[in-house]
């Protein structure tokens, strides 16, 4: 019988819709993508007969080009019930996604809770790194609360399956068509944090580094974290069980998103782990402080010392103090974190 949540997680529920629906997601556009993508111009442009496919379904119907160096694609996933979402891929120079015969180093960047796939350009100054010239970043849409996750859906699975969309139909769409590499790493913040983790550990080979940035790192810890989780969670129509079901009932998916409970399968990535105390700090204005950070950073801690337990030998820790869960610190462990992930991709910073 699938457990009911308590009233103390229904309002936490609540609480978490008011305060975390920041950044609407943006719409989708439509309209097949040019012949040569790499020649796409500001603004949507149309050509060709049939859009760019995977054999799992995935589609690119537009290309746009939104600033040096940036490009929108508009992919329709099966995996998402057919729905059309945005990545937007952060190009190295000299990128030419026509010529079949290179492909490039790629450093995927995953966005939080409440962002979108725009959140890293607009928000840091990722696309003005010099080391990232020579790397293609992938910054694909997560929904705005979607843990980077296939949903439990009571049992039924299907729309959403993010994991399947980025691990599966995107990723075999970029590297025939968009010139990625297989030589990937992963970097997220927040929930990005938690996919960044969870992507490296259960898709064992398919990422070489992963960082994880304030992530909820172990969502099972005790009934505080539990419970924040099941209101952020809340957000998906008001029905907490949607994303992994009952955290009692199904323990088992839980634990399988859990990065504290992946542990093992992290042992031979090297892994960066950062987090503040949740308290006012150099990079606030004046007297904020996060209630989340501290339960992540919790989380953060605790996962580092298994990851100790069970022998990994590339991890690296920054738990800071004083700070908060915000994008100037973000932004700061990105440029700390960058030596180590692009040494695992083989490139100079």
């Amino acid at each position: 019988m699938t457990a009911v949540p308590t009233p103390r997680a229904r309002l936490l529920l609540v609480l978490a819709v008011l305060l975390t629906v920041l950044t609407p997601t943006a719409p989708a556009l439509a309209g097949p993508p040019p012949a040569h993508p790499a020649t796409a111009v500001p603004g949507e442009r149309e050509a060709g007969a049939s859009p760019y496919a995977s054999p799992h379904g995935a589609q690119v119907l537009a290309v746009t080009r939104v600033a040096d160096r940036q490009v929108d694609l508009s992919v329709r996933s099966q995996a998402l019930g057919g729905r059309t979402v945005k990545v937007r891929l952060l190009t190295p120079d000299g990128w030419d996604p026509s010529d079949r015969h290179r492909h490039w180093p790629t450093f995927w960047l995953l966005h939080g809770c409440c962002g979108d796939y725009t959140s890293w350009t607009s928000r840091t100054d990722v696309a003005g790194i010099d080391s990232l010239r020579n790397v293609l970043v992938v910054m694909p849409e997560a929904g705005w609360n979607g843990w980077y996750s296939d949903w439990w859906n009571h049992g039924q699975g299907g729309d959403p399956a993010w994991e399947t969309f980025h691990t599966v139909e995107l990723r075999q769409l970029l590297e025939r068509d968009w010139g990625a590499g297989g030589n990937r790493v992963v970097a997220g913040l927040s929930m990005g944090g938690q996919g960044a983790l969870q992507y490296a550990a259960r898709h064992p080979g398919m990422f070489r580094a992963t960082a994880a940035y304030s992530g909820s790192a172990h969502p099972l810890l005790d009934d505080e974290s539990v419970d924040r989780m099941m209101g952020f969670f809340a957000g998906q129509g008001n029905d907490p069980l949607r994303v992994w079901g009952d955290p009692v009932a199904q323990r088992r998916i839980w634990q399988a998103h859990d990065p504290f409970h992946l542990a093992k399968q992290l042992t031979s990535v090297p892994v960066y782990l950062s987090c503040g105390d949740g308290t006012t700090g150099p990079l606030d204005p004046p007297g904020r402080t996060s209630a989340l950070e501290a339960d992540f950073n919790r989380q953060d801690h605790a996962l580092a010392a298994e990851l100790e337990r069970v022998g990994a030998k590339h991890v690296t820790t920054h738990f800071y103090g004083p700070g908060t869960h915000g994008w100037a610190y973000w932004e700061r462990e990105l440029h700390a974190s960058l030596p180590m992930l692009l040494d695992a991709l083989r490139v100079e910073g």
